[in-house]
């Protein structure tokens, strides 16, 4: 199973650059990154069995590099991997008070 992200800054209307990922399992950091110009990380693991994740985005620090001001200075999303033969990707849509997630393709 490969896994991805995006984040879009819904409030600016643009991708979100620049914004800290971490992925985790169990408490232990698998993969760490930050999104692109296009607000995405493209590959942030390439192999993972099935069980349970989670992805760390560090909004906080997005926000302030923006001239923002966030309510929410992390965004955890915990997901379950059942088909590790998928490509799992993790979109976040962000805005200073309000975020969504989703499993895209």
């Amino acid at each position: 199973m490969s896994l991805s992200t995006h984040v879009l800054d819904a409030a600016l209307g643009r991708p979100a650059e620049g914004v800290a990922v971490r992925l985790e399992r169990g408490g232990d950091c698998l993969a760490e990154g930050s999104t692109d110009a296009d607000g995405r990380v493209k590959e942030l693991a390439a192999e993972l069995p099935a069980g349970d994740y989670r992805i760390t985005f560090g909004t906080g620090g997005y926000f302030a590099a923006t001239d923002q001001r966030g309510f929410y200075p992390e965004v955890v999303v915990s997901f379950t991997v059942t088909d590790p033969a998928r490509h799992h990707h993790v979109p976040l849509l962000l805005s200073p008070f309000a975020y969504s997630t989703y499993l895209g393709s």
